[in-house]
Formats: C-alpha cells, structure tokens, sequence
C-alpha cells in the first residue's frame, strides 16, 4: 500500500486530531459490523469513479444491500439508484444531511434512531473535507469512515492517498466481507 498520509488538499491544517489510516479493508467491515447504525453517504461524483461493479453506485447498491448500511444520496443520484432497482435509498442535500447529524438526538433518515457510523463515498474532495470537519468537531458522538481514495484527516478512519487500482480492490473486499457475515 501507498502510505502517503497528507491531506489531498495542500493548505489545509487538519488540527492536532486526525483520521486514523485504513491499512486493511478488513478493518471497515470489522468497524461496519461492530456498529449499530450505519449510514453510506454517496455523492455527486458516484456514476464518474469506476469500480469492480461498474461505478459508485452500483457498489452503494451492493453496500445497501447487505443490510448493514442505510444509504443517502445526493443530488440528482436519486433517480439512477431507483433505475438500477434500488428503491432503499433516501435523498438529502448533503449539508443539510450534515447539519442533522450533528444532532445526538435525531432519528435517522427513517426514524430508528441516531446513526452511530457514517461512511462516505462519491464526493468531490472538498465537500467531504467540509462535512467532515464539521462532524468531527460538532458531532463527538459520530465516527466515520471515508471510503474514497484520498486520506481525509477530518474523518475517523481514511484510506491513505491510494492509487486506483488498489483503492477499488479495498473497496469490492469490504463489499464482499459485509456479504458474507450477512
């Protein structure tokens, strides 16, 4: 693995707190079981970053499948989940989104209570480093993953600047280790 550990973004001072560095897709499923409610947040660049499943969404749809993540889409991604046969996904802007999260009290996209995980994947770099940077500073009682290939020093656990290749390995490895312990 390519361990570079700086933020993709130069300029940007993360704070004496940072993400802990993903070395082992193994570790996501380990965390993603061990929560009680996990949110999968997919952004806007979803149907543009390929995958082993074709792109973004179709392996949100695998995630969301497993039944241990519910999943959140941005912006216009709504409709492609649904034409690709995946009904179980709820659209929310993602500040708003953002905004709600930060709120230990509130109860989930479907009212089952707060979430305790949240992964993110699709986003432009610097969306996620926003949102991110709120939540870890206004929301203590979150963790959160970012799935994308860039280290996100806001999140609690990031995947180190990864080339392609091996980030979409990591990535259909966690999809596959949550299928099985179905």
């Amino acid at each position: 693995m390519s361990a570079r550990l700086e933020p993709w973004q130069r300029a940007e001072i993360p704070g004496p707190k940072k993400a802990l560095v993903i070395s082992k897709p193994g570790v996501v499923s380990a965390i993603v079981r061990r929560a009680k409610r996990v949110l999968l947040i997919v952004g806007s660049k979803a149907m543009e970053v390929k995958t082993e499943d074709g792109d973004l969404i179709d392996s949100a749809i695998r995630l969301g499948r497993t039944g241990k993540v519910q999943v959140a889409v941005t912006g216009h991604l709504i409709g492609e989940f649904i034409r690709r046969g995946f009904k179980g996904a709820y659209t929310i802007p993602l500040f708003n989104l953002g905004d709600r999260l930060r709120d230990p009290e509130w109860e989930g996209l479907d009212g089952k209570g707060p979430y305790d995980l949240v992964l993110l994947l699709g986003f432009p770099y610097y969306y996620e480093w926003l949102l991110l940077s709120g939540l870890k500073h206004f929301a203590p009682h979150l963790r959160t993953i970012s799935l994308g290939r860039f280290y996100q020093p806001h999140a609690s656990w990031s995947f180190p600047n990864t080339l392609p290749e091996e980030w979409r390995g990591y990535l259909s490895k966690i999809i596959e280790d949550l299928e099985v312990s179905g």
